[in-house]
């Protein structure tokens, strides 16, 4: 046998044994463990790199590392479950606190914000009045006429003397063309982007992505939820691209909980810590809204919101209601959703007729087909596309943030999300489903035999842990 043959089959086979060592002891889910060894073995010398670019969670070791320091500020101390809610609630508060370490802080006062047209004018008007800090972390953060206010509200505020940082995915933000960036840094703003690198070994290519919207004002005001920086979240915008999504506006003690995810994230991109008091004043009782900020990410906080939710789908006992662009959770909570339904709670799912994403709409088509106690419950939104997240339970508890039903939020994606335990909050989100669940239609038959179609789609199907 040639010498270079037997050096290529010498690499293959040592690059297979390390993926197969890597995998049998890092990973939990056996069928992920056995695809990937399957690969290396089967793949010459291109398995290694894949396992490489797309196994490995390469983000634990030093997330951990370094979130301590951002943790540092008071986020882990707290009121006790709301000592007002049925006692299902209270059940639900005390997992959270177990899973995420964080308790429940009353004293917020939260408000929705239907749409850009509500959310845009309220932010920029708290950018314009900041007077020590501002930290604003999006997925997205285009170069358009909504941009381009945000980059010059930043850019007056670091022009007056107030600290601000910006943080863009490195991704979602523009992996080769980012001007929203390049125009922030012109104009003298602090700005950086999430996982974003020209060397391979440093960069998580695709995997894994910054999925946050995390606005914090002076770190006693923020805003939260789906909504990125885009012309396309306004009601006069183009039609067929129009963005439909929800934000909320946060005051009180919650507030402190959005700035150590963004000083964490911050921290760990750029190394710098945020420890002056611009970022961590005292902060007083706003309101009367019980909430708690669950960070997840594939990092320490791996599972924290699907914990959640499965406990919260569990403990429901008469309604469950559900608005998610992209729908394709994994087993275990497909298995919940359907054991609710199975015991009789009113589940509502709403998901768009379709989303941005073609590719998406095939999959989550496929993956209702081999569910067929959640199916009669699932209904198709009308346009404009839905991107708002929210999941009310029982009109007592409520989530609203950036994580999507589906395996990247669940599993690859750095989230922000924000429980509330409060009556008037639910029925407010209830009021934005129900309009929702008007407009939609039933999810019709999806016949097996109907040409090639199931065939795409199952097949769009399979790329479930990287959609």
């Amino acid at each position: 046998m040639p010498p270079l043959i037997l050096l290529a089959l010498a690499i293959h086979v040592g690059i297979a044994i390390a993926v197969t060592r890597h995998a049998l002891l890092r990973k939990a889910d056996v069928r992920a463990a056995l695809g990937w060894i399957a690969v290396a073995w089967l793949s010459a010398i291109i398995g290694g790199p894949l396992y490489f670019a797309f196994g490995i969670n390469r983000i634990n070791r030093r997330a951990g590392r370094l979130s301590a320091q951002a943790e540092t500020r008071g986020v882990r101390f707290g009121d006790a479950a709301p000592p007002d809610a049925p006692p299902p609630l209270q059940a639900l508060a005390r997992v959270g606190q177990r899973v995420t370490g964080v308790a429940v802080r009353q004293g917020n006062a939260i408000a929705i914000l239907h749409g850009g047209d509500r959310a845009y004018p309220a932010m920029l008007e708290a950018i314009g009045g900041a007077q020590h800090s501002v930290a604003l972390a999006s997925y997205i953060f285009r170069h358009d006429d909504v941009g381009r206010r945000f980059i010059a509200a930043l850019a007056a505020a670091q022009a007056r003397g107030v600290a601000v940082r910006v943080l863009v995915d490195g991704v979602g933000g523009g992996w080769l063309r980012a001007p929203a960036i390049r125009a922030l840094r012109r104009a003298g703003v602090p700005c950086a982007k999430f996982l974003h690198s020209w060397a391979p070994w440093r960069m998580p290519l695709l995997n894994l992505r910054n999925h946050k919207k995390l606005l914090i004002i002076d770190g006693e005001a923020g805003f939260t939820g789906g909504l990125n920086i885009g012309a396309e979240n306004l009601a006069h915008g183009e039609a067929r691209k129009r963005v439909d999504d929800v934000h909320l506006r946060i005051d009180g003690p919650l507030a402190r909980q959005l700035m150590a995810s963004f000083a964490q994230d911050w921290l760990f991109t750029t190394g710098e810590a945020l420890e002056d008091e611009a970022w961590w004043p005292e902060i007083a009782d706003a309101g009367a809204t019980p909430a708690r900020g669950i960070r997840s990410g594939p990092d320490g906080d791996l599972f924290n919101l699907e914990t959640v939710l499965g406990a919260a789908l569990t403990l429901a006992t008469r309604r469950i209601r559900i608005v998610t662009p992209y729908f394709l959770p994994d087993t275990r909570l497909e298995f919940a959703l359907a054991q609710a339904a199975l015991r009789g709670v009113d589940l509502q799912i709403v998901i768009p007729a379709r989303s941005d994403h073609r590719l998406m709409d095939w999959a989550m088509r496929a993956h209702l087909r081999f569910f067929p106690a959640i199916r009669p419950h699932v209904r198709l939104g009308a346009a404009p596309f839905n991107h708002a997240k929210l999941v009310t339970i029982d009109g007592a508890w409520c989530l609203i943030g950036s994580s999507n039903w589906d395996t990247r939020s669940l599993r690859l994606n750095f989230e922000f999300d924000v429980e509330c335990y409060d009556p008037r909050v639910c029925a407010e989100i209830d009021a934005l489903i129900d309009g929702k669940v008007a407009a939609a239609a039933a999810l019709s038959p999806m016949p097996v035999s109907a040409g090639l179609a199931p065939l795409r789609d199952a097949a769009a199907r399979l790329l479930l842990p990287y959609l």
